[in-house]
C-alpha cells in the first residue's frame, strides 16, 4: 500500500516557495541558536545568580506570551508576508545593537535581557504568520509534514548551532557569535522580499483589531478541542523547559564544563529532536496523538532524571537525545493538532493562543526551576520538574487530545447573501435572526441536545444574545433567535460555517416536521423613542 501523502516527510518540499522559505529559515535558525548559546553563556560570566541565567530563556519567551494575540490578529487580517518581513528586520536591527554593545564592553545582565527580550518580540510577531502560512502554501494533507519539517529545520541547526556557538565564543568571543546571528537574517529577508504571495481573497472589510481579538478569544473559548491542546501546551512548556533553562548550569556546575560543553549538550538535544522528527510519521501511523504525547511526557521525565545525576558527559548527552526527541514530538504534534482543528479564518489567532500558553508555561517554568535551583539545589529542581511531567502525562487520561483527521474544517460555502427589500449599509445593525422549527413532542429531547450544540457554534462564530423560544399557543413551534452586530457581521458569521458544523444543522432540519423548510427571518432591530 502506498504511503499517504500526509505521512511523506518530504512532500512539502515539492512547493518551491516552501522550499525557499525552509532553507532561508534553516540559516536563520542557525544564527538564533548561536545567539542563544552566546546569551546563556555570557550571562554566566556577567553574574553568579542562577535565576538570572534561567531568565535568559524566559526573556525570549515572555514576548511570545505578551504579544501573541496581537500577532495572531495581524496574521489573520493582514498580509502575512509583510508581517514576517517587518519581524525579521526588527530582529536584525536588535541583533546588530547587541553585537555592538558586547564588542564595546558595555553589556550588563539587564541590558542582555533587554536585547534578548526585543529579539523575542520579533519572533513573537513572526511565528503566528509563518505557522498560519503553512496551510496557504501546502495542501491540508501535507500540513503535518510541513510542521514537522519546520521543527526539524530548527532542530537540525540545534544539532550543530550550539556547538558552533560555543566554538565561536572560545575562538572569537561572544560579540562574534552575536554578529553571526545578525548576518543569518539576511537570507530570509531576501526570500520574503521576492515572494509573490497571492492577494487575500476577501470581499468583506477587515475586522477592527478589538473585534478580531474578541472573535479569536470567543472561538477558542468555545472550542473544547482547542482548549485541551492549549492546556497541554502550557503543561509541557512549564515542566519541560527546565532542561533548556538550567542546561548552562548543568554544563558548568554538574559537569564542570565550558561554553563548548554547553554547546555540545545543546547539540545532543538537537540531534534527539531531529530523530524525533524523522520517526514521527511512522510513530503516528502506529499510535494515536494522545498516546504519543502522553508517552513523550513520561520519557521526557526519564531523560531529565538521568540528566540530574550528572555522572558523566556521555550519559548527559544520551539523556538530552531522549529529551530532544520528546520535545520535538510533543510540540510538533500539539501544533499540528491545533492547526488541523481550526478553520483557516481564525488559525492565526488560535496559534497565537497556543504559543502564548506554551510561552507562559516556559516563562513560569524558567523562573520556577531557576528559583528552586538557587534555593534548594540544581539536582532537586530537575527532579521536581520530572515529577511535574508525570502529572502532565496523567492529565491526558482526563483530557485526551482530539484526533484531527476526523474533522473537516473546510468552509461549507452554502450561504448565499439574500436579496433585501430594505437598503442597508454593511455597518447597519444590530440584526436579529430567527429560525422557526416545527418539532414533534417525542423529538424534543433530541432537539434540545442538537440545539445546545447549535448554540455553541453560533456564539463561537459571532452570534450574540442567543435564545430558544417556544410558542405557548402552538407548542410544537420552536424559534431559535440570535443577534449579530451589523449586516456585514451576519455575512461573516455565515461564511465561517464549516463542513463539520453542517452536521448539526442537518440534524435539526431532519427533526423539522413542517412541509416547508424552517422559516428564517432577518430583522433590523430599531428601538422607538
Amino acid at each position: 500500500m502506498p504511503k499517504p501523502t500526509g505521512l511523506n516527510a518530504f512532500a512539502p518540499f515539492g512547493s518551491p516557495i516552501f522550499r525557499s522559505l525552509w532553507l532561508a529559515t534553516l540559516l536563520s535558525n542557525l544564527g538564533s541558536l548561536v545567539q542563544a548559546v552566546a546569551a546563556g553563556w555570557t550571562m554566566t560570566t556577567l553574574t553568579s545568580s542562577e535565576q538570572m541565567v534561567a531568565l535568559v530563556t524566559a526573556s525570549t519567551t515572555l514576548p511570545i506570551m505578551a504579544l501573541s494575540l496581537l500577532a495572531g490578529v495581524l496574521a489573520d487580517n493582514y498580509d502575512r508576508r509583510r508581517i514576517m518581513l517587518v519581524a525579521q528586520v526588527l530582529m536584525l536591527t536588535v541583533s546588530v545593537g547587541l553585537t555592538l554593545a558586547t564588542w564595546l564592553g558595555m553589556l550588563t545582565p539587564w541590558m542582555l535581557l533587554t536585547f534578548t527580550f526585543l529579539i523575542g518580540c520579533g519572533a513573537a510577531l513572526h511565528n503566528p504568520s509563518w505557522q498560519a502560512s503553512i496551510g496557504d502554501i501546502v495542501p491540508r494533507e501535507q500540513v503535518p509534514a510541513a510542521v514537522m519539517a519546520n521543527s526539524m529545520s530548527f532542530n537540525l541547526m540545534r544539532s550543530i548551532g550550539p556547538a558552533l556557538g560555543g566554538f565561536i565564543i572560545v575562538i572569537a568571543g561572544a560579540a562574534a557569535a552575536f554578529a553571526f546571528n545578525s548576518i543569518s537574517y539576511v537570507a530570509l529577508i531576501l526570500v520574503l522580499l521576492l515572494w509573490k504571495r497571492p492577494p487575500l481573497d476577501n470581499t468583506l472589510p477587515r475586522e477592527p483589531f478589538t473585534q478580531a481579538a474578541t472573535a479569536g478569544i470567543r472561538y477558542v473559548g468555545l472550542s473544547p478541542n482547542l482548549l485541551r491542546i492549549i492546556l497541554r501546551g502550557f503543561m509541557f512548556g512549564l515542566t519541560a523547559v527546565s532542561v533548556l533553562a538550567l542546561l548552562p548550569l548543568v554544563a558548568k556546575d554538574l559537569l564542570s564544563g565550558s561554553a563548548s560543553t554547553y554547546g555540545i549538550l545543546l547539540g545532543c538535544f538537537g540531534v534527539g529532536a531531529v530523530i524525533g522528527a524523522l520517526t514521527n510519521a511512522s510513530t503516528r501511523a502506529r499510535f494515536n496523538t494522545e498516546t504519543i504525547v502522553r508517552g513523550a511526557f513520561v520519557f521526557m521525565a526519564l531523560g531529565i532524571l538521568l540528566l540530574s545525576t550528572g555522572h558523566s558527559k556521555s550519559l548527559s548527552g544520551l539523556a538530552l537525545l531522549l529529551c530532544g526527541a520528546c520535545w520535538m514530538t510533543t510540540n510538533s504534534l500539539l501544533n499540528v493538532s491545533l492547526q488541523l482543528s481550526t478553520p483557516r479564518w481564525v488559525v492565526g489567532r488560535a496559534l497565537s493562543f497556543y504559543m502564548m500558553s506554551n510561552a507562559f508555561g516556559m516563562v513560569a517554568g524558567s523562573w520556577l526551576w531557576g528559583l528552586l535551583a538557587e534555593s534548594q539545589g540544581l539536582q532537586l529542581a530537575l527532579v521536581a520538574s520530572a515529577a511535574a511531567l508525570i502529572v502532565g502525562a496523567l492529565i491526558g487520561y482526563k483530557l485526551p487530545l482530539p484526533e484531527y483527521d476526523r474533522l473537516n474544517l473546510e468552509p461549507l460555502n452554502e450561504f448565499i447573501e439574500p436579496t433585501l427589500a430594505v437598503q442597508l449599509k454593511q455597518r447597519t445593525g444590530p440584526i436579529m435572526i430567527t429560525v422557526e422549527f416545527d418539532i414533534a413532542e417525542e423529538d424534543i429531547p433530541v432537539f434540545h441536545r442538537a440545539m445546545a450544540q447549535q448554540r455553541r457554534v453560533r456564539i463561537r462564530d459571532g452570534a450574540r444574545r442567543w435564545s430558544l423560544l417556544r410558542d405557548l399557543e402552538q407548542p410544537n413551534i420552536w424559534t431559535e433567535k440570535y443577534y449579530v452586530a451589523t449586516w456585514v457581521e451576519y455575512i461573516r458569521h455565515n461564511q465561517r460555517s464549516t463542513i463539520s458544523d453542517s452536521g448539526i444543522s442537518a440534524e435539526l432540519y431532519a427533526l423539522h416536521r413542517g412541509t416547508e423548510p424552517p422559516k428564517i427571518r432577518r430583522l433590523l432591530d430599531r428601538q422607538t423613542l
